[in-house]
Parts: structure tokens; sequence; C-alpha cells
């Protein structure tokens, strides 16, 4: 009861916030998720070379997931600005048609993971993490370094 009533007074506390975001506070969080599915995907990556241990993939694969999962609502304000090509908002059909099969994916990768184990759901990841694909239609190139 105590984390309902703390969850709803949270929520009440946000709700101005919310209420007047603008066009910069929308291309910032999309931004935020986008750079949450960089930093799980770089996670992933240094523990499929072996840099480092994989005591917590499946917890990186539940957040890629996730984010994944969220995603897609980040773009849906169609605000243009940012990373995002207008490509993103005039063929919108496609592009939100990759968003959808990445989150599926993604959940498929990381069900498979709880279900069979990390093994099992790290030979899914390079069906799963198709980001390229969509990177070089949709979200404008970035220099070098950033």
């Amino acid at each position: 009861m105590k984390r309902l009533l703390a969850a709803l007074l949270l929520a009440v506390c946000l709700l101005p916030v919310a209420s007047t975001a603008d066009d910069q506070d929308v291309i910032d969080y999309r931004r935020h998720i986008m750079a949450t599915l960089q930093a799980q995907v770089t996670a992933l990556g240094m523990i499929m070379s072996g840099a480092i241990p994989d005591d917590n993939v499946v917890a990186h694969l539940d957040i890629i997931a996730r984010t994944a999962e969220t995603s897609l609502k980040s773009f849906e304000p169609k605000v243009e600005g940012g990373d995002a090509r207008p490509e993103v908002w005039s063929q919108w059909d496609d592009f939100s048609a990759r968003m959808e099969e990445f989150a599926q994916r993604t959940a498929a990768m990381a069900k498979t993971a709880h279900e069979k184990g990390k093994d099992e759901a790290l030979l899914l990841a390079m069906d799963a993490l198709t980001c390229k694909q969509c990177h070089d239609t949709y979200r404008v190139k970035r220099p070098k370094g950033e």
C-alpha cells in the first residue's frame, strides 16, 4: 500500500512537469531512450566479446527489451529534430513497424534468457539488435566521436 501511495504521489508531483513539455523536452526524452539502448547494447557487446564476465547479461537483456518497448512511444509526439530525420514521420508506417519488430525481438531475447538461459538468448542477439538498419534510414549521421 505504501508503494502505491508513493507512486501516486510521484505521479501527482510530476504531472505539472509532464503537461508543460515542449518540443525540446520531447527530443531530449527521445535521446535519453536511445542513449539507454546504446549503453546497454555496448555493455552486451563487452560481455559477448569476453571483455567482462557475463554475470549481468540477463539484466542487460531485460533493460534492452524494456527500453525497446518504450522507444516507439518516444517518437509518437512526432516532434522533428534531434538525431531523427524527417523521414521518421513521412515514412511513419515503415518506421513504426521496424520499431515494433525491434521491441518484439528484444522481448523474445529477454524471455529466452529467463526460460532457456543466457547462452540461448545471446544466440538471438544478432537478429534482435538491428539498430544499424534503422539508423541508416532514419537517423542523422553524427560526426565520429559523438
